[in-house]
């Protein structure tokens, strides 16, 4: 009987385990675009098709900001073009 206890106890371990993971990395980013030329409909948002994203797609250079205040920091206003679904990024 301990048996048939300990084998549905791993079951329904493991069966957690399987159902608790990420979903596709195929719709992991979404590059934002105002034309239809290059563009792919992913999860209701007109995104760059993925074969045509480039690195420079996903940073800004800028120069370094003035930074002697007191709190050491300057905030720079950004338009984001990137929509990420599954990240947050805090550039300092």
């Amino acid at each position: 009987m301990k048996a048939v206890y300990f084998l549905v106890a791993i079951l329904a371990l493991t069966s957690s385990i399987a159902s608790a993971y990420d979903p596709s990395p195929l719709q992991d980013f979404c590059v934002a675009l105002n034309d239809t030329k290059n563009a792919v409909f992913v999860n209701g948002k007109l995104c760059k098709d993925p074969k045509v994203v480039k690195a420079e797609d996903f940073f800004r250079h800028v120069e370094p900001g003035n930074t002697s205040n007191p709190l050491g920091a300057q905030v720079v206003g950004y338009e984001a073009r990137t929509n990420w679904v599954g990240l947050t990024r805090h550039m300092f």
